[in-house]
């Protein structure tokens, strides 16, 4: 049996979540998007009132697909963000690092021409890795155990937007780098 516990952060507490709640488009298609790293998910705190959902996922039956950053990340992301059929729908989790596209969308600037396949990929694989774990099917939702929700005090949103800040910061220079070469 293999356990893993895992984050959400909303506006409420989600004791049973729901699989076709999320937009379509998201990097990894509709599911239930999670992290396995809290200090990640305190990152997604913009206001007050914000609750860090824990869970425990029991995964050793279910089908998953995992991802690096590679072309098939890439593709599948840009697939799922274009609106097109989910060509991995038979897993049950998906598995795989988050798109760096903090300020900008670079997939909409792919798709206004300015820049190849090649160029996006590498826009999206500047700065630190994130992983994302995403519950695509009803048997992954059947295995995901609610435990408990972490309320975001004031003082720690305040200082999590300053690393996020910091983070926008430093990806703008490296973006900045990579199209000036």
């Amino acid at each position: 049996m293999t356990k893993h516990q895992l984050f959400h952060t909303s506006y409420t507490t989600i004791e049973q979540p729901d699989i076709k709640y999320g937009r379509k488009n998201a990097d990894f298609g509709q599911g239930f998007y999670l992290s396995d790293d809290i200090e990640f998910s305190k990152r997604w705190a913009y206001d007050k009132n914000i609750y860090i959902n824990e869970y425990e996922l029991d995964d050793e039956s279910l089908k998953i697909k995992y991802f690096n950053r590679d072309k098939d990340w890439f593709n599948y992301i840009f697939s799922n963000r274009n609106g097109h059929e989910d060509i991995y729908s038979e897993y049950d989790l998906i598995v795989g690092p988050v798109a760096n596209d903090i300020l900008y969308n670079t997939y909409g600037i792919l798709t206004s021409g300015v820049f190849d396949d090649d160029k996006c990929f590498e826009l999206l694989s500047i700065g630190p890795t994130y992983k994302q774990i995403v519950i695509k099917s009803n048997k992954a939702l059947e295995q995901l155990k609610y435990m408990t929700v972490h309320i975001q005090k004031e003082e720690d949103i305040k200082k999590y937007r300053s690393i996020v800040q910091k983070e926008e910061e430093n990806y703008q220079i490296l973006l900045a780098k990579s199209l000036s070469l």
